[in-house]
């Protein structure tokens, strides 16, 4: 997958995102089987973590006992979108520069939260997304074309093409987080795509990715993942669905179009293993 070159003009004078400057939300559903790991793996690299427990009747809280973590309790399942938002109204309540959101079942690995920072520290303002390119071929075929008719569906609703849309892996700066907390549609997991497309429509945000592993049951084994609550062809529909409506609301098909053309995905990858030269923009 080839990458593009971006150049702007503005230089950086907000304080660097690190650690301390940002916060790990984590929704969580029925997580018991992994979410200590998973916690413990994000504090390794942030001292902020912040889990969601979506109305667990499995002990997933009770897992948590003892490490150094804030959990919000729903006292039953409202969905991920409203997760997502809690966690970010509690980050933002703290006054955290950026989110790090990761899903609670493992398959995401704290041991990228470093890419995704310094991803962030040289695309300011931008989402950052842990792309799942890295042993790709370790991805169920029918998750892998799902992802990509997600990444054209997305792609519809942004204007620019984006690498792996469907991950859960990813930077979100400030003032993405609160346009999240601002009523804006969307609820489970037609959330994570509707705040790609509100954050470009709204703020010209854009979003770059960063090669991350894929991690599936099939091939890491023991402890298992649990089944994932992510259904391809019901989600996938809703999300879809959802886009299509907007963007025929808005009208100007040809256009965004012409213009999802024109704007390839942006991969951050100074290895130059998936893009074609290595991205290096300096703010907005």
């Amino acid at each position: 997958m080839a990458g593009i070159l971006v150049r702007m003009e503005n230089v950086v004078t907000a304080p660097a995102l690190t650690p301390e400057r940002i916060a790990v939300v984590i929704p969580a559903l029925n997580e018991a089987l992994r979410i200590r790991d998973v916690v413990e793996g994000a504090l390794r690299h942030c001292p902020n973590v912040i889990v969601i427990d979506d109305g667990s009747d499995d002990g997933t809280a009770t897992a948590l006992a003892g490490l150094p973590v804030t959990v919000l309790r729903h006292a039953r399942r409202m969905g991920k979108g409203a997760g997502l938002r809690d966690g970010f109204a509690e980050a933002l309540r703290r006054g955290f520069d950026a989110v790090i959101a990761m899903d609670g079942d493992g398959q995401h690995s704290g041991d990228d939260i470093p890419r995704l920072l310094a991803t962030g520290n040289r695309f300011r303002g931008w989402i950052v997304i842990g792309a799942r390119l890295r042993k790709r071929a370790n991805q169920p075929r029918h998750r892998r074309l799902a992802n990509r008719f997600g990444d054209w569906g997305i792609a519809w609703g942004t204007g620019y093409q984006v690498a792996d849309s469907q991950s859960g892996q990813r930077l979100y700066p400030a003032d993405v987080c609160r346009l999240g907390c601002s009523g804006m549609p969307g609820e489970d997991f037609v959330f994570e795509a509707q705040i790609l497309m509100s954050a470009a429509q709204q703020l010209g945000t854009r979003c770059v990715s960063v090669p991350i592993e894929a991690r599936y049951n099939q091939v890491h084994g023991a402890p298992d993942f649990r089944p994932s609550h992510f259904r391809p062809l019901r989600d996938l529909w809703r999300i879809t669905s959802h886009i299509v409506l907007q963007c025929v609301r808005r009208g100007g098909l040809w256009e965004v179009h012409k213009r999802v053309r024109q704007h390839p995905p942006v991969i951050d990858d100074p290895s130059g293993e998936f893009a074609g030269v290595q991205a290096r923009p300096q703010a907005r």
